[in-house]
């Protein structure tokens, strides 16, 4: 699918604050996948599609995740990781994505995983840090981002599990361990 036709179909399937983040996420994906030696097509196109199922109905996404038998893990989590799984499915089966780094890009944009691709770094902290987003904590974000890919996703990361301890929410153990994983990187350089 071209990219115009690939934007015009992501576009109708969410709200236009929606789109605007996800036109948010297009751009910074880019400059920082520029910044940090990355793919920025790559970046792009897994930027676009990242939250293709976002304002899918819940019992599409399941249906979706139980047919398809994709991480079975995802239903007993919050409903609000399931549309990067599905999202990562519908990027290869409805708009014919092929590259597994951009799949995967779009799997792991909302959780984090354990020896993450420098993509995936790129996408997930492009949606963190979109110049759409306001919250407690995006301004240093962005700042560590001039520098550093994971001192930046480890403070989004950080962010997140606060927010979700403060809820008195779980957390998805693939974010406990993207997070881990970003420190041991740092202490070794690697």
């Amino acid at each position: 699918m071209e990219r115009d036709q690939m934007i015009e179909s992501v576009k109708a399937q969410m709200p236009e604050k929606r789109w605007k983040h996800t036109e948010g996420v297009m751009a910074t994906a880019v400059q920082l996948a520029v910044r940090f030696g990355e793919n920025p097509e790559q970046a792009e196109l897994a930027a676009i599609l990242h939250d293709v199922a976002k304002y899918w109905p819940v019992d599409r996404m399941e249906k979706v995740l139980r047919d398809q038998k994709l991480a079975p893990e995802l239903l007993a989590q919050d409903k609000n990781l399931w549309h990067a799984e599905v999202g990562a499915w519908v990027a290869e089966h409805e708009y014919g994505v092929t590259d597994a780094l951009v799949l995967d890009a779009i799997r792991f944009h909302t959780s984090g995983r354990l020896a993450m691709t420098r993509l995936d770094k790129v996408v997930c902290l492009a949606d963190y840090m979109e110049p759409g987003r306001d919250f407690p904590g995006v301004d240093d974000i962005r700042r560590l981002s001039k520098d550093s890919l994971e001192q930046a996703l480890l403070a989004g990361f950080d962010s997140t599990i606060l927010l979700l301890l403060k809820k008195g929410k779980a957390i998805f153990p693939l974010t406990i361990e993207a997070r881990n994983g970003l420190i041991e990187e740092l202490k070794t350089g690697g």
